[in-house]
């Protein structure tokens, strides 16, 4: 047999040995085909955040921002993901007046930390970029009132990390 044949049929013959040995491994399981037994993230809706609660979220937002030296857009919206208050600090990038809106419309429809929605894709669950409304990037966090959402505020222009500082500073004044 020639040299060129015999290397031919030892490669053949060691993939087919890897591929007996994959088709051996069971296969693990996919953790979104678990059916959890309650509902996940079913908190109820409120009222909607007043104009002088969102204004106070955003002031300690903007606080938080100017004692690090971040230029950020910050946005609160309401129970409903109707926008109730908005700040852009001088110098911050006008692209990201649009995703502090999206980042707290976010939070409030799906009832979670827009931090959530980026750990699903970055864990794999891509489908939830398929979703209407979705923005996989922290930064958005609902306000809770008497175990409500009363609204949402999101805050954009930085890094995801310093955004969701920021968002955090705000909704520490409502989420007591």
């Amino acid at each position: 047999m020639p040299l060129k044949s015999a290397l031919t049929v030892a490669a053949l013959g060691t993939l087919l040995a890897a591929g007996a040995s994959l088709a051996q491994q069971p296969q693990k399981p996919n953790p979104f085909d678990v059916i959890p037994d309650k509902m996940p993230n079913d908190i109820p809706y409120g009222a909607p955040i007043s104009l002088a609660q969102a204004d106070a979220a955003l002031s300690a937002a903007l606080a938080e921002s100017k004692k690090r030296d971040w230029k950020l857009n910050c946005a609160v919206v309401d129970s409903g993901a109707n926008l109730v208050s908005f700040k852009r600090q001088d110098g911050a990038q006008l692209g990201s007046i649009a995703i502090a809106e999206h980042k707290a419309r976010a939070a409030v429809k799906y009832r979670r930390e827009t931090k959530a929605l980026e750990n699903g894709v970055q864990n794999g669950a891509t489908y939830l970029l398929t979703l209407d409304d979705v923005i996989a990037s922290r930064g958005g966090i609902p306000l809770m009132e008497g175990g409500k959402i009363i609204g949402a505020i999101g805050c954009s222009g930085g890094t995801g990390s310093q955004d969701e500082v920021v968002a955090k500073a705000g909704a520490a004044t409502i989420n007591k």
